[in-house]
This record gives C-alpha cells, sequence and structure tokens, in this order.
C-alpha cells in the first residue's frame, strides 16, 4: 500500500470510527482502528468493516458501545 493509499484508509477509518467514540467508553482507538482497517484490506466494505471492529472491541477488548 503506498502513503497516499494508507492516508486515505487512514482518513475514512477515522469517519468511521467517530460515531463509535461517542457511544462508547474510553478505549484505544488504535484497536478499533486496527480492526477496521484490517476487515477493509481483506476486502470487506466500510458498513462491514465498522460492524467487524465493533464485534472486535466487544469481544477482544471488552468495550461495548451504546
Amino acid at each position: 500500500m503506498d502513503v497516499a493509499a494508507l492516508a486515505e484508509l487512514l482518513h475514512e477509518t477515522a469517519e468511521h470510527h467517530d460515531p463509535y467514540e461517542k457511544r462508547s467508553p474510553p478505549h484505544d482507538w488504535w484497536d478499533w482502528y486496527a480492526a477496521y482497517m484490517t476487515a477493509r484490506q481483506d476486502g470487506g466494505d466500510a458498513e462491514a468493516a465498522a460492524a467487524f471492529a465493533g464485534r472486535y472491541m466487544q469481544e477482544r477488548a471488552r468495550v461495548s458501545a451504546g
């Protein structure tokens, strides 16, 4: 992945993390980012990646939003 593509993916990840951030207890943002970015790189669309990141946070990081 080149720098421009990575920057674009990071920007997208930040935008999709914002709603999760607002409704969840304090957490390490990089855990959600890593799950989201992995799902996107594996071919998932943005909605599926956000859902995957949410599940990851609940199951692995023990953070539940909303």
